[in-house]
């Protein structure tokens, strides 16, 4: 299973910050999330930048156990 971090409001939407999902490519890693956090996650993903190990990714990018996901959703500074 992949590790999917999650970040900021997507973090909060989600309720956790890490978790195993999984899934053989991110749009699927992330299709089972959505599923599992719900409505609020899932309206936050369009917005969001995805990372495999440090790498930009899209939703065909392959997965394998251990590789950790990001999502990170765009942030303002105050």
């Amino acid at each position: 299973m992949a590790v999917l971090r999650l970040f900021a409001s997507i973090r909060v939407a989600a309720g956790t910050g890490k978790t195993a999902i999984p899934g053989d490519t991110v749009g699927e890693v992330i299709n089972t999330a959505s599923k599992q956090f719900g409505e609020t996650f899932s309206t936050l993903l369009p917005n969001c930048k995805i990372w495999v190990n440090g790498k930009q990714a899209d939703l065909s990018t392959s997965v394998v156990d251990e590789d950790e996901v990001a999502l990170l959703p765009p942030v303002s500074g105050g």
